[in-house]
This record gives C-alpha cells, sequence and structure tokens, in this order.
C-alpha cells in the first residue's frame, strides 16, 4: 500500500490547560512528517488573535507548515484582509479559505454589510494578493444549506476558478462517499488535489452530535457497532479499526493524502496512521 501524504488540523488554545493539550498534540504529531497542519478559525471569527499566535508558535516552534484558516464571518472586507496581511507578515503562505460558521446561536450565516458574500469573493480577493496558495473546503455528503443535488460540486467548480488550488473535504465515514463525489467533480472537469479530511472518532456521543449539526450521514452499521463497543468497553479499539479501515480503502482507490481532524487529541490519530503504515491490507477489516 503506498504511503500518503499527512496533514493535521488543530485549533487555537483557550486557557493554559488546552494550550499544554495542543503542544502534546504537536509534539507527538510532528515526527510524523506532514506536509502542513492547518490551524483553524473560530465561529464568526471569534479567535483571529488566537489564530494568529497559534500558528507563530508552531511555526517557530516545530518548523511545520502552517496552513492558517480564513474566514469572512462578522467582518469587513478590510478587516478580513488585514488579517490575511498579519498571517503574510508571520511567514504564512497557505490559506483555508472559507465562508465560516455564524457564531453559535446566531443561526443562519448572514454576509457583514461590508464583508465578503461567501468563500468565493473571499479566495478571489486572496488570489489577487498574490501571496498564498489557497485551499478550500468540499462536501461529499451535501452541506446543511446545499440548495439541489451536485450543488457542492458546483460550488467547488467556483472556488476553484476562483483561485483555489486545493480542497479539504468535510469527514465522512464510507469511501464510497468521497470516491462519488471525486468522480463528480472529474466530471465537472474540477482537476485541483481533493484531500479527504479523516475523523477518529474520539467521543462517540459527541461525535453523533456534531455530525448532525454538519449533516454528515452516519451509517447504520456504525452506530450499531459503537453502542456496541461501549457496552464492551472497546470504544477506541473500534473507533481505530474503523478508521483505519476507512484510510485503506480511500488508498486503495488511488488517495494520496489524508487530512486528519485531531481535536487536539493526537492519540487515536497516531494510532491509525501506525496502523495503516505497517500492518497488511488484509488485518485492516473490521467484522461487526
Amino acid at each position: 500500500m503506498p504511503l500518503p501524504n499527512l496533514s493535521f488540523e488543530f485549533f487555537p488554545p483557550q486557557g493554559i490547560q488546552a494550550s499544554c493539550r495542543l503542544w502534546e498534540a504537536v509534539s507527538e504529531l510532528a515526527p510524523l512528517d506532514p506536509d502542513f497542519v492547518s490551524v483553524t478559525f473560530g465561529a464568526g471569527g471569534a479567535q483571529r488573535d488566537l489564530t494568529l499566535d497559534t500558528v507563530k508558535a508552531i511555526k517557530r516552534h516545530f518548523n511545520l507548515v502552517v496552513a492558517a484558516h480564513l474566514t469572512c464571518c462578522s467582518a469587513t472586507r478590510a478587516e478580513t484582509l488585514e488579517v490575511a496581511e498579519s498571517l503574510s507578515a508571520a511567514g504564512v503562505r497557505e490559506l483555508v479559505a472559507l465562508r465560516g460558521d455564524p457564531p453559535n446561536g446566531t443561526g443562519t450565516f448572514r454576509p457583514h454589510p461590508d464583508g465578503f458574500e461567501d468563500s468565493c469573493e473571499l479566495i478571489t480577493a486572496l488570489a489577487e494578493m498574490n501571496k498564498f496558495s489557497i485551499r478550500a473546503s468540499a462536501y461529499p455528503d451535501p452541506h446543511p444549506e446545499a440548495a439541489a443535488p451536485g450543488a457542492d460540486v458546483e460550488w467547488l467548480k467556483r472556488k476553484v476558478d476562483a483561485g483555489a488550488s486545493s480542497a479539504i473535504t468535510q469527514f465522512f465515514f464510507e469511501a464510497e462517499s468521497y470516491f462519488r463525489f471525486r468522480d463528480a467533480c472529474a466530471a465537472a472537469r474540477i482537476d485541483v488535489p481533493i484531500i479527504p479530511g479523516i475523523l477518529p472518532i474520539e467521543n462517540w456521543p459527541r461525535m453523533k452530535r456534531f455530525a448532525k449539526r454538519c449533516d454528515v450521514h452516519v451509517p447504520a452499521w456504525l452506530a450499531d457497532a459503537f453502542e456496541t463497543a461501549l457496552r464492551d468497553d472497546r470504544h477506541d479499539l473500534l473507533a481505530i479499526s474503523v478508521c483505519t479501515e476507512l484510510c485503506s480503502d480511500l488508498l486503495d482507490g488511488g488517495v494520496e493524502d489524508l487530512h486528519f481532524y485531531t481535536l487536539n487529541k493526537p492519540h487515536l490519530t497516531s494510532e491509525v496512521i501506525r496502523a495503516f503504515r505497517t500492518a497488511p491490507t488484509a488485518s485492516l477489516r473490521y467484522v461487526a
């Protein structure tokens, strides 16, 4: 099995204990030689300064390529581009450009009166700066606000036409979801890399709530397996097995890059990578 290029997502810490967890996570995963790591932007842009500080610290202490998330929520165009300039001044050359989610509890996204209307407008403005390689988001399962079947492919095509040079997908749990989306993108002549986003299931009840909020499909077999594993105290063993099998299926299907949503908790991610790097394919299959 070919070894993939790896990347990891972290989020800015709030508080001393959270900072310790973040640095432990980066310390554990950095030796796996990722192509890049990304740092998220808080809902509604609430963590702009934390994102910038976290990016600077990771670059300084770990010498990794850092892709900073940038959203256009709750900010004017000038304010958003000022953040981009600050990131550029800090040595950031890669951005993950997103529309972003509104602050918790505020409902549907509404652009700032003087802000960017959507991620395509943001990507266009960032591309015109000519300072960044820009990654966009993609959705194998329909985005909660998708207007019709195929809308997510159309949106990704618009993002690429605006200047995105690659995309990272929302998490999903069956490789076929990714392959269907990849084939639809190829049919639409989208020719940039589409990197699968992988979420090791660190906490099943929390993940179910998160997936529901994001409209991510949770297969019945997965729900049944985790309910049984929780009763038998085998949650982490199942999480590693299921995630390893997903990665194995993706690699068998020609995927060359994997992006892990770590939630600043590196254990499951590192165990999954260790499993698919060292084990024969046949041993990776989960049997219910």
